[in-house]
Parts: structure tokens; sequence; C-alpha cells
């Protein structure tokens, strides 16, 4: 199906072009969403008629989501979250959670703002993706730990997890040489 977009859109075009897509796509994304219209020659009158009136609202968009993404951008958020002794955390941390923390920091982000291929599963600090508008990226970094103090080292920089595997392999390394020394065999 050809399309004429009312906005741009990443992959696949600037505002005013004339683009085909397949139909699913437009029916069920684009068309609902207002970001397109269908290419008929009616469309194409009524686009032109109001393409000031598009270009304006887009910049005035962007600008807003420009202004949110200077204060917004390289902010820090921390996420308590129940982990193992390794990091692997016992649930993960979504899109949506990413959402709620950003909304409950002041700023209005939707869960389609935030580009997170697959949700978080280690603690740890992670840089997520943030597209406040087609042409308005931001990055957020997301600390994610299972206390407060722990957030805190992290936030330092110093790793929550290596001096527990260090323990945990001195530990095993005593372990061996004392069943070793009792049963009698050299190392």
């Amino acid at each position: 199906m050809e399309i004429i977009l009312l906005e741009r859109v990443a992959k696949l075009g600037q505002m005013g072009e004339v683009v085909r897509v397949k139909d699913g796509y437009a029916r069920n994304f684009l068309l609902p969403r207002g970001k397109a219209l269908r290419a008929t020659a009616g469309n194409r009158e009524k686009f032109e008629t109001q393409r000031a009136q598009l270009e304006a609202r887009n910049l005035e968009l962007k600008s807003e989501a420009a202004g949110v993404g200077e204060k917004l951008d390289g902010q820090s958020f921390t996420i308590i979250r129940s982990a193992g002794e390794m990091g692997q955390l016992y649930g993960s941390v979504a899109a949506r959670d990413l959402a709620d923390i950003l909304t409950a920091g002041g700023f209005t982000v939707s869960k389609q703002q935030i580009e997170l291929n697959t949700p978080i599963k280690a603690i740890g600090l992670h840089k997520v993706p943030v597209h406040l508008h087609p042409e308005v990226e931001i990055t957020v970094t997301i600390n994610v730990a299972r206390s407060p103090e722990e957030a805190e080292r992290q936030s330092r920089g110093e790793s929550v997890l290596q001096g527990r595997e260090e323990t945990n392999m001195d530990d095993l390394g005593l372990e061996i040489g004392a069943a070793l020394a009792e049963s009698g065999e050299d190392m």
C-alpha cells in the first residue's frame, strides 16, 4: 500500500514522502496512530494544504522533546531488585518498569519511547536509549542493584560482584586444599 507520511518515521522516511509499505503495517500501525494517510489523489491535495500546519506542529513537538531531552540526557535512575549472589535478577526490568521510574522522576515518558531490545536481567549500570521524538534520542543510565548501598557503590564505579567472586574462589581453594591434605595427596 502506498501512503503519505505525516511525520518522520524511523527506517521509513521523512514527512511528506510517499512510500510503499505492507498493508498490515499501514492498517494496524501507521494509519490508526495518525502517522500516515493513504496515498490517494484527494489525500495528496489535503496533505499539501495542511503541510505548513503539520511542519509547524512537528517543529513544536521537536523543540519540546529537545527541552525535555536536555534535562533528561545522562540522568541516572536507581531500581532496587532481588538478585542472586552472581548478580542475576530473580525477575527482570522491562520498558514498562523504566517508564514508571522516569515518570516518578518527573519526566513524562511512555514505554514505547524506551528502546530496550531485551529486558535487563542482571545488576549493574545499563545505558538505555529513549526516543522522545523521531528526531530526538537521549540516553539514560539505569542502576539496577539489590540495595541502596549497593547502588551507591555501583555509581562510584565499584564492582559489587568482584569481591564476592574472589571470596568464593578463595573459599573453594581452601576447601580443596584441606580435602587433599586430609586424604594425604600432594597438590
